[in-house]
């Protein structure tokens, strides 16, 4: 079993940033590709980023790309989501994941086996 914690969400003005944290334990975390998922009211849970075990490889939603950094401290058991230039339509609850090694790392929420309880991100406009 690997426990995930996310933390740093909260209420930011639009082009504000706020950095996310998940705190994993449980298992070697350096064995596990990592994400975060977001998902508004009425929509579906979507990829914002994700990146592999060793953090060499990394994915972005289109919607975030150059605005948002995922990275990983494989010593602190710990993964980041770094969210600049924030707008209003980030606004979602956001979930950190991890899933058991391999590549390519996966985009789909069926792809990760482990969630945490998701942090608020509200962007005001």
């Amino acid at each position: 079993q690997v426990q995930l914690v996310e933390s740093g969400g909260g209420l930011v003005q639009a082009g504000g940033s706020l950095r996310l944290s998940c705190a994993a334990s449980g298992r070697t975390f350096s064995d596990y590709n990592m994400a975060w998922f977001r998902q508004a009211p009425g929509k579906e849970r979507d990829v914002v980023a994700a990146i592999s075990w060793s953090g060499g490889s990394t994915v972005y939603a289109d919607s975030v790309k150059g605005r948002f950094t995922i990275s990983r401290d494989n010593a602190k058991n710990t993964v980041y989501l770094q969210m600049n230039s924030l707008k209003p339509e980030d606004t979602a609850v956001y979930y950190c994941a991890a899933n058991r090694g391999g590549l390519p790392v996966g985009r789909r929420p069926h792809q990760y086996n482990y969630w945490g309880q998701g942090t608020q991100v509200t962007v005001s406009s």
